[in-house]
């Protein structure tokens, strides 16, 4: 569904009611501005304005802006039409994850920086610039966007508002270059509005083993994220309560035989409680407003409740709700940026073995909680191999296991340094491979370039042997959230940093 508001009025492609969903879900909403300087020609305003807005159509964008009769030229060209655009954005704050500002001339750089300044929205910003046409620059039709832009983002440094560059200097409105600006914007919107607000379920204690998974709640909470938590005992308390004949346990069930492939040695009282755990760890994480999600998975959980929780993960992720294991609240945290950013269901692994002598391979694993679309086939769902040697494997119902197929993948990490009082993180891509691996459980086979310099940066800064992947490249709009707009230090393996004289204006 698609809605575009122009002035007061909604119009929407489908009829009917939108459930609520998750963020990673909606449908982003830009506001859109047209600049203009009033010497120059005018007629490029109603054309760009009607080609980004056809744009975001065809994006699925949502598109918020006045009418065009609302300002001359439907344009923001003086410091009036900037508060009538300031108040009108001002009016939609809880509906606007971006703006588009686009020049189609000169634009007038004061107008747009006032309007910025006074809709006090701190939303990310793209700002884009058409091109002139070698045969058009007359008096009478020349644009001058290129020289603009400079002028434009010149008063973005003096008010200190951090913004979006398009891939090329100028583009044009309407163009498929354009387009794609767009659809990363997007995305990035999506993921600094998620990363801002979020809101992460710890369930359980940090496993005892595991002081590498410790993290700091309150560098979190400085960048507006939450952490809300649960004593395992209280789920393992309620899952116990649940009747056998929950209709919703009965569907979980369902769902549940349906996700994978399961070996005929596994007993239906088996299903059943994992099915029970999993529709509990459901429910809270509704309860609490949870966007995603870590877990105390070993091995409390298989001794004292009889189940792993690896397909609870799975599959919580598969709907984009991503779920971590071991409680690592930051490996969750990375794994939701990575959803924001793609779309797609992330898992958490280890960076876990070499692969033979190839410089820039290596394995990453999991016992079995990567979603169904992340391994890219049908799993199996049976026991952990592992744990389940040393404790029994009747306790162990619910690895999801597979190899992951062959494609491109992005590698994200965020961790919280308490030295430092800052997150940090680290960022690349790479690829999944087909070649053979004879382990049990969740297998990745990456190809990573200069793998031996990432590992050498991972261990020289104290980051964890947990990273967050997920299927396709998705590294610039997870770049351009993290370092422009949340302002936390990171690492891209792949980019090197743009050469800076100053540290960049910081009004977010």
């Amino acid at each position: 569904m698609t809605l575009t508001v122009i002035g007061e009025d909604v119009t929407t492609q489908e009829a009917g009611s939108v459930p609520v969903t998750p963020l990673v879900r909606r449908a982003v909403t830009l506001g859109v501005v047209i600049g203009s300087r009033a010497f120059f020609n005018a007629a490029p305003c109603r054309q760009a304005r009607e080609e980004v807005l056809a744009q975001l159509d065809r994006l699925g964008i949502r598109a918020l802006t006045l009418p065009f009769e609302a300002t001359h030229n439907g344009a923001v060209q003086s410091i009036p039409d900037a508060q009538l655009y300031a108040d009108f954005f001002k009016r939609h704050r809880d509906d606007i994850d971006g703006l588009v500002i686009c020049l189609p001339n000169f634009g007038d750089e004061i107008a747009v920086a006032e309007l910025v300044s006074r809709s006090r929205l701190n939303v990310p910003i793209l700002l884009q610039a058409s091109n002139d046409d070698n045969d058009k620059v007359s008096v009478a039709e020349r644009r001058d966007a290129f020289c603009g832009k400079i002028s434009v983002s010149n008063n973005f440094w003096q008010y200190a508002v951090p913004f979006t560059e398009t891939t090329f200097h100028t583009v044009d409105a309407g163009g498929p270059e354009f387009a794609a600006d767009l659809d990363r914007f997007a995305r990035t919107c999506r993921t600094v509005r998620g990363l801002r607000g979020a809101r992460l379920g710890a369930i359980g204690a940090r496993t005892g083993a595991f002081q590498t998974m410790r993290y700091s709640e309150k560098l979190l909470q400085a960048s507006g994220i939450t952490v809300v938590t649960a004593d395992l005992s209280e789920l393992m308390g309620a899952a116990g309560r649940l009747p056998d004949t929950d209709p919703a346990l009965l569907a979980k069930i369902g769902r549940i035989r349906a996700y994978g492939r399961i070996p005929a040695h596994i007993t239906p009282d088996q299903i059943l409680r994992q099915a029970k755990w999993s529709l509990t760890v459901d429910r809270w994480i509704v309860e609490n407003g949870c966007d995603a999600s870590a877990i105390q998975c070993w091995r409390s959980l298989q001794d004292n409740f009889g189940c792993a929780t690896c397909v609870t993960m799975s599959m919580l992720g598969e709907e984009l709700m991503p779920s971590a294991c071991e409680v690592d609240i930051m490996g969750a945290l990375s794994m939701y940026a990575l959803a924001l950013a793609s779309g797609a269901p992330p898992a958490i692994l280890d960076w876990n073995n070499n692969f033979g002598r190839e410089p820039d391979m290596c394995v990453a694993t999991h016992c079995g909680n990567f979603p169904k679309r992340f391994i890219g086939d049908t799993p199996e769902i049976g026991e952990l191999d592992v744990l389940g040697e040393t404790i029994g494997r009747s306790k162990c119902f619910g690895a999801v296991k597979g190899k992951v197929k062959a494609g491109p993948m992005t590698y994200f990490r965020l961790s919280s340094d308490d030295r430092a009082g800052t997150l940090k993180a680290y960022l690349g891509q790479g690829e999944f491979t087909d070649d053979p691996y004879p382990m049990d459980g969740g297998i990745a086979v990456c190809r990573v370039p200069r793998l031996r310099d990432l590992m050498r940066f991972v261990t020289q800064n104290g980051f964890e042997h947990h990273v967050a992947m997920v299927r396709g490249h998705h590294a610039a709009v997870v770049n351009e959230a993290v370092t422009r707009y949340l302002g936390w230090p990171l690492h891209d393996h792949d980019t090197p940093p743009a050469p800076m004289l100053v540290p960049p204006p910081r009004r977010f």
